[in-house]
C-alpha cells in the first residue's frame, strides 16, 4: 500500500520530458509546503535520470503553489555512470512556480575520506519532548496540515523558546514521518523544510516564505527518528538564512540545507 508521501508526490508521464502531478492539501502550512512541492518536482527528475538518490538540490520559488494539477518539465543536462544532473520547472496554470537544479547518484556506492566536526544535539527521549500549549507547530494560528504528516518533537528548551520568544533563533528536536514509515533519501528534501522556522524562537512573525532552498543529502538514513538542529544567524531587512542539519539514529549526518526566506509581519489581531 502506498504511503501518503508516495501518493502525494506521484508523477505520471505526460509527454517527452514532461510529467503531470497533483498537489494536495495534506502537506500545507497555509499553502503547500515548499519542501513538499520540491519533492514532487524531484519525483519527475528521478524518473528522468534513473539514479537512486538526490545528492544536491537547489530550488528557487517563483510563485506560491496551489492545490490541484501541476506539470514538471525536465531537461537532462548530464547523464553519467556515477552522477547525473537535470533542470526542472514545476508549473501550474502555465506559470512556473518552482525551478530545480538537481544532481543524482548512488549514495551507497560512495567511498572516500570522511571528516565530520558537527555533533547531533543531546535530546531527551522523544516521549519527553513536546510542544507547549495547543499550537503543536508553533507560531501558527491553528495546527497546519503538515503537522499531521511530519512529527517534530521539540526539546524542552526549544518548546519553551517557541512560547517565550526572545532567545536565539535555534530549534532542536526529534523528527520523523508521522505515519512511522522509514525515512529514505527521497524524504530528506521535505524534512529539512518541515519544522517550524527557527526565527519563531526569537521573534513574533508571520509567514516565512522560502525564496531559495539548497539541500545536500549526505547519507541514506538508518530506520528510526532523526535528530534535527535548525538555526538562523542573520536577519537583514526582513530576509533570513536558515540552516538545518539532520542526523539519523546512528549519529550519521544525512542531510544539510540552507535557505533564504522572507520574514513577514504577524497577521493583524
Amino acid at each position: 500500500m502506498a504511503t501518503p508521501f508516495a501518493e502525494d508526490t506521484r508523477v505520471v508521464p505526460a509527454g517527452p520530458g514532461r510529467w503531470s502531478a497533483v498537489l494536495t492539501d495534506r502537506w500545507d502550512i497555509s499553502v503547500p509546503n515548499g519542501g513538499y512541492v520540491l519533492c514532487v518536482a524531484l519525483a519527475a527528475v528521478r524518473e528522468a535520470l534513473e539514479q537512486p538518490h538526490p545528492l544536491v538540490v537547489s530550488a528557487h520559488y517563483l510563485g506560491t503553489c496551489v492545490h490541484g494539477p501541476a506539470c514538471v518539465d525536465v531537461t537532462v543536462l548530464k547523464r553519467g555512470r556515477s552522477l547525473s544532473t537535470a533542470f526542472a520547472t514545476l508549473s501550474q496554470d502555465d506559470r512556473g512556480r518552482v525551478t530545480v537544479l538537481a544532481t543524482y547518484g548512488d549514495l551507497r556506492a560512495s567511498t572516500g575520506p570522511t571528516l565530520v566536526s558537527v555533533q547531533p544535539p543531546e535530546l531527551p527521549p522523544p516521549a519527553e519532548c513536546a510542544f507547549i500549549g495547543d499550537r503543536p507547530a508553533g507560531g501558527f494560528s491553528q495546527r497546519p496540515a503538515i503537522a499531521e504528516r511530519v512529527d517534530f518533537r521539540p526539546s524542552p528548551a526549544t518548546a519553551r523558546a517557541l512560547v517565550g520568544r526572545g532567545g536565539p533563533a535555534c530549534l532542536e528536536g526529534w523528527l520523523r514521518l508521522a505515519e512511522g514509515d522509514a525515512v529514505s533519501a527521497d524524504h530528506l528534501p521535505l524534512l529539512v523544510d518541515a519544522s517550524p522556522p527557527a526565527v519563531f524562537a526569537a521573534l513574533q512573525t508571520g509567514w516565512v516564505p522560502t525564496i531559495e532552498l539548497t539541500v545536500h543529502v549526505r547519507g541514506v538514513p538508518a530506520p528510526g527518528w532523526l535528530r534535527a538542529r535548525i538555526e538562523t544567524r542573520v536577519i537583514v531587512d526582513g530576509a533570513l538564512e536558515e540552516d538545518c542539519t539532520l542526523w539519523d539514529c546512528d549519529g550519521q549526518v544525512v542531510a544539510m540545507s540552507r535557505q533564504l526566506a522572507r520574514v513577514l509581519p504577524p497577521a493583524p489581531g
